[in-house]
């Protein structure tokens, strides 16, 4: 069944783009681009008995992805695993890990990088790149090896020592520089132009929230049609909550749902929370976090792009922004560890430390279901993990 991608849209000043060529930004207000789709159309073949044949990838959903041939390593179609242990712990009755560490490279980030890329080299990109604070730049430098396109990375030196070597084991051309990922930003931006480079930086182009999506189709499949009462998911830049609500958004339009939706639970730590402090304020932006420092390292973005989808989209669902400490958030993996045989990331801590937060403050019923996204493996934060067990 082929992609009925019809056009990029701007969510700003809602410009119009030609999806047959390479695009970064609106042109006219700098937003992040979305990709839109023939929906009518798309309702015909999409729906879960067709589903039933297909193949057991996030490209499955392909009337609404991208229009090029998957360069794909299998990603998606991720466990949804029942946490009881967890949640007695916590006194909930319908805990759920989604756990996007059995992606390839380890991360949620592959199903991402998998449409950026495969995009990218149906249009004829030669070399991508992008900053990353970690696994964006694994995934990356995988999936252009796989597609046979060159990778810049630019990352901070304090990047987990796992990633840079798996960056350089795919080929990467890797730099190493001091400071946060909004320097490696600066950067991949200014070199990008004269050298070529067509950026894949996180929400500078429209297809890696595609990718991201997948996860709320993959949901509203392992529901059965229906979808949970609340979603965690830890926040840097943000893509796969932007690009879940943009799912259930498109479900919506095809009539494949019904009106509820989940309430969007943004987690954050401490050192870093720009969109909690935003939506504690009840801005619809947010400003940039000085002197970021945070053991997740995939947490530690200052601001994100795409900061005011990230809000809109907690706000419309009812939501809640929360951060927890570095310590809170490694005390939650290791009951994650403990409890259910999961090791995961520092990221993935946040999100079950706001789940406790929220539980002691009665936000989150018993009886409701509630999904944790665990973004990644924890086995390339042996540092991290090293401080934790120590300690």
């Amino acid at each position: 069944m082929p992609s009925t991608l019809t056009h990029l849209e701007c969510p700003r000043c809602h410009a119009t783009l030609d999806h047959s060529q390479p695009q970064n930004l609106c042109r006219s207000c700098k937003s992040p681009l979305l990709a839109r789709y023939d929906l009518d159309r798309a309702r015909k073949t999409l729906n879960l008995a067709a589903l039933k044949t297909r193949a057991n990838s996030m490209w499955r959903y392909e009337e609404v992805m991208p229009a090029a041939a998957p360069v794909t390593l299998g990603e998606g179609m991720t466990p949804l695993l029942e946490a009881p242990r967890l949640g007695e712990a916590l006194g909930l009755r319908h805990l759920y890990i989604k756990d996007e560490g059995q992606n390839p490279t380890n991360s949620f980030k592959a199903r991402g990088l998998s449409a950026a890329v495969s995009m990218a080299k149906a249009l004829g990109v030669q070399t991508i790149a992008l900053p990353t604070a970690g696994n964006a730049g694994g995934a990356a430098a995988a999936y252009a090896a796989h597609a046979g396109m060159g990778c810049v990375i630019a990352m901070p030196k304090d990047t987990p020592s796992a990633i840079i070597l798996e960056c350089r084991a795919f080929g990467a051309d890797v730099h190493l520089l001091d400071g946060l990922i909004s320097d490696c930003g600066a950067f991949i931006a200014e070199r990008a132009p004269r050298e070529g480079w067509f950026e894949v930086s996180t929400l500078k182009e429209p297809y890696r929230i595609e990718g991201k999506k997948t996860m709320g189709y993959e949901l509203w499949e392992e529901f059965d049609g229906e979808l949970p009462d609340v979603i965690v998911y830890p926040t840097g830049g943000g893509v796969g909550l932007i690009g879940m609500w943009k799912a259930f958004e498109e479900l919506g339009a095809m009539q494949l749902t019904g009106a509820k939706r989940p309430r969007m639970i943004s987690a954050q730590a401490d050192g870093c929370a720009p969109i909690v402090k935003a939506f504690e304020q009840h801005a619809t932006t947010s400003e940039k976090w000085e002197n970021a420092s945070t053991v997740a390292a995939g947490l530690r973005v200052p601001k994100a792009l795409g900061d005011f989808l990230i809000l809109e989209d907690i706000y419309a669902s009812h939501g809640e922004a929360v951060a927890a400490t570095d310590k809170e958030l490694m005390d939650a993996c290791r009951d994650m560890a403990r409890l259910e045989g999961l090791l995961a990331a520092p990221e993935s801590g946040a999100g079950l430390a706001a789940i406790q937060k929220l539980v002691a403050a009665k936000k989150i019923g018993r009886d409701e279901t509630v999904v944790l996204f665990s973004t990644g493996g924890g086995y390339k934060y042996m540092e991290a993990w090293q401080s934790a067990l120590v300690t």
